[in-house]
């Protein structure tokens, strides 16, 4: 197979990125996506969740076999991103959002030890200070993941969402991106994209969304309900996350995947 200079997908970041080749014959791929099914966690107050309707299913009477099926799901649940539209009236819709913007070079802020000691820790600017003194600045245009370890809960709503009452989010606990540090991430680092490991890009009891409304005004999409962040390195992969091109949508499924080039 040949090689693929992913750097170049990245095209129009400034910095000091380099186009390394990645051989996708041996590089190591990560799925960063939760399986939909019956068990998809959904906003506490979503009117529905995910559906897998059998249309058709076995042997037709020419004789092949023919599978069919119907779904249907809100846009916000389950691996998905968030178009900047979601709070920002005017900002793109996901059939808008650049594919330059959805395929990056990465970094992962590993803040999983706070998260264990605080469910409701937020990722502060000392995090973001004490990940570059270890691995230097973060590159111009990177995608940021926060991992926190969180999907070792998925799919128990009550250690995931920290309260499981149908229809009521007002109880809910869980860790995330800190606003002071996202819009450090935004205005200093030229950032992307962001994701994370739980429910929200806000910590579960918020209750004015900062973090999404200060990414959504820079028309900068999110990822939520990531999984397996743990396997990957704090620099060096690649992010590919394509949602399904929901024209108009504020947000739509998403199967992401990470490329670790090989050492």
């Amino acid at each position: 197979m040949k090689k693929i200079f992913v750097g170049l997908l990245s095209l129009g970041l400034s910095g000091h990125l380099q186009a390394n080749p990645i051989d996708l014959s041996s590089a190591n791929l990560v799925d960063l996506s939760h399986t939909y099914s019956a068990d998809t966690l959904y906003w506490p107050t979503s009117p529905s969740e995910f559906e897998h309707k059998e249309l058709s299913y076995g042997r037709t009477e020419e004789g092949f076999f023919y599978s069919a099926y119907s779904l249907c799901t809100p846009e916000h649940g389950g691996t998905h991103l968030d178009a900047p539209i979601h709070f920002f009236e005017g900002r793109q819709t996901v059939d808008e959002i650049p594919l330059k913007n959805l395929i990056l070079p990465m970094v992962v802020i590993d803040v999983s030890k706070q998260s264990a000691q605080d469910r409701n820790y937020r990722l502060t600017l000392e995090d973001i200070e004490r990940f570059e003194a270890d691995h230097g600045q973060i590159p111009n245009g990177s995608a940021i993941l926060l991992r926190t370890d969180w999907d070792r809960y998925w799919p128990d709503a009550m250690g995931y969402l920290g309260d499981d009452e149908p229809g009521d989010a007002s109880n809910l606990s869980f860790p995330s991106f800190g606003a002071e540090a996202t819009e450090f991430l935004v205005k200093q680092r030229n950032t992307k994209l962001i994701g994370l490991d739980t429910a929200s890009i806000d910590y579960g009891k918020s209750t004015e969304f900062p973090v999404h409304q200060i990414v959504a005004e820079a028309n900068i999409s999110a990822l939520e309900n990531l999984t397996n962040l743990k396997e990957l390195p704090p620099t060096g992969a690649y992010i590919i996350a394509l949602p399904m091109k929901v024209g108009g949508g504020s947000g739509a499924p998403v199967r992401v995947a990470a490329i670790l080039p090989t050492q």
